[in-house]
Order: structure tokens, then sequence, then C-alpha cells
């Protein structure tokens, strides 16, 4: 291991190429690969028998950490120690700058690379997160979320007792419980409201506890009509008017996100001739009707009264 030279360049700049091709994916393109990117950085070259086999940079911040921007090793040589060996002579310069911690990024997805680091001793403590700005800009402009779970049960008392308990559980409180209406309890919550997520878990955990189907039916950011019905805790049937609101996905997720007619007219009786007139999808909100008004169509269908705001 030893400290690169301006000799070294060509060398970096290959490695750095070779690195960015093989797993760069960040939504945005990579960087221009120049010397610059070395500047003023610590830069380490790692040869057996005088051939570069792998190289680390990174830099020495006067806080009290060190940040590790690259560590790359040609295919070859990986499962060799070289990395760690990198990674250690890395470390004993930034401790002679009185440095105590080192950091490094690596992909959510390149599950080598993390189990990698995991093995080294690194641990988690921070997520960097990313948004195309069109996007931020258009839930800037949307409006608020808000949600209801649907039991489809008579014994309000056994679903009061449900929902106590398990929602603190998935972090919520002080939820009630309206009904029964049409043969359905109504159960509503701050955190229904506003957690996507834990909206989910909390009409999973009802299902499942209760033997009850569970429709969770919601306005997300002003625009987006979603229902998610559970029968014994498992999800069989899944809406979302954008399919594509909370980002890209596959064609065919996108197509799952359709209703399912024969499904829902099973667990709740609705028509499916009706349910498919009504649970339309859309790639823009301008193509469908506006999102509280879709919600009620939506719950006139299912026959779910109190759909909405508790």
């Amino acid at each position: 291991m030893r400290e690169a030279t301006s000799a070294d360049e060509p060398t970096l700049l290959a490695f750095t190429e070779a690195i960015f091709g093989e797993n760069w994916d960040r939504p945005w393109p990579s960087p221009e690969v120049t010397p610059k990117m070395f500047e003023g950085k610590l830069v380490l070259l790692a040869e057996d028998d005088g051939d570069a086999v792998g190289y680390a940079f990174g830099e020495l911040e006067s806080r009290g950490h060190a940040h590790v921007n690259i560590v790359y090793v040609v295919p070859e040589r990986r499962r060799q120690g070289v990395t760690k060996a990198l990674l250690t002579a890395f470390g004993e310069r930034a401790r002679e700058q009185g440095v105590e911690h080192l950091t490094l990024d690596v992909a959510t997805r390149n599950e080598v690379g993390r189990e990698v680091w995991r093995r080294l001793g690194f641990t988690e403590w921070a997520q960097r997160l990313s948004v195309p700005l069109d996007r931020l800009e258009q839930h800037e402009a949307h409006g608020e979320s808000y949600a209801s779970l649907h039991v489809q049960s008579d014994d309000r008392e056994a679903i009061e007792a449900a929902v106590a308990k398990y929602l603190p559980w998935v972090g919520g409180s002080g939820g009630h419980v309206e009904g029964p209406r049409n043969g359905w309890v109504a159960v509503y919550a701050e955190l229904v409201d506003r957690d996507r997520k834990a909206r989910e878990r909390l009409a999973s955990e009802l299902s499942n506890a209760t033997a009850a189907v569970v429709c969770a039916l919601s306005v997300d950011d002003g625009v987006v009509v979603r229902y998610v019905l559970y029968e014994r805790g498992s999800v069989v049937d899944e809406y979302q008017s954008l399919p594509e609101h909370f980002g890209p996905l596959p064609p065919g997720d996108v197509v799952a996100l359709g209703a399912n007619p024969t499904v829902v007219s099973r667990l709740t009786g609705a028509e499916p001739a009706e349910v498919r007139a009504v649970a339309r999808t859309a790639s823009s909100p301008n193509e469908l009707p506006p999102a509280d008004e879709l919600l009620q169509q939506l719950a006139g269908v299912l026959g779910l009264e109190g759909a909405g705001r508790g």
C-alpha cells in the first residue's frame, strides 16, 4: 500500500471508470472522471509485484471523522483481503491526523458491498435519500392525506379491543371506532391518516386478529386514491389511482395496482362492472375525478359508509 502520485493518474482514472461502469446506480449521470477528482484527497494504491490491483481515496475531515469516497479492487483480486488492507492503510493515516471514525456510502441495492462493509465492522447510522425535483414540486403542491379502515364485522367491541391493542404497536394513539354501518365498523386515527405503511400494518393486524375482511381506504397527498383489501391478515387486492405516484414501477406492478373486480365482489358484494367503471388508473390526476370525489364513488361501490376523514 502506498500513496499515489501524479504518475499513477492513468491507473486511477481507469479504475474510476471501471467502478462507475460496474455499479453506478444513482438516478443521475456519473461525474466526469478527471484528475481533479483526487485533488486534496488521500489516495492509496494497492500493488502486487508492481501491478496495481486496487485503490481507495477519500477525505480526512477535521471534525473527527474521515470519509472514503471509493474503494475499488480489480475483479480477479477480490475476496483476497485487498479491500481490508486498503481500508486499514487509510485508517492508519487518518488516525495520524487525529481521526477516530471512518465513514463511507454504499448503494441500498448493493447487497454484496453492504455485506462486505458489515463484515469489516461498519454499521448503518443514516440513510441518504434522493428525489427528482419535479416529483418534489408535485408533492409540495399536493394536499392532505387521510384514511379510514373498515372491518367487515358487527362486533364493535371486538374491533375496539383490537384497535386498542395494535394501534400503539404500530406507533399510534388516540384512535376511535364508529359503527357498525352496513356491516362494517370504521376505524380512524391520526397515524392512519398520515403514515401509509403504519396504516397498512394496522389493517393487516386487525384482519388477522378478527378473522375479518379489512379495507384500508385513503387519499394520499391530496391526489391519490388507494384501497388495500385484507383477508386473514394478507393482502388480496390493491388499487391505486396513480400507480407510479410514489415512484417508477415495473409494468407488471403498474397493472397489479388496478382493481380486481372479481376479488372485490367476493369480499364486499360490490358489482364487478361498477368496480371496473369507478376504480380506474391513470398517469396524471387530471385524467381522473378529484380525489375526494373518487374516494366517495369508490366507497359507494364497496358499500363503505364513513369513508375518509373520521
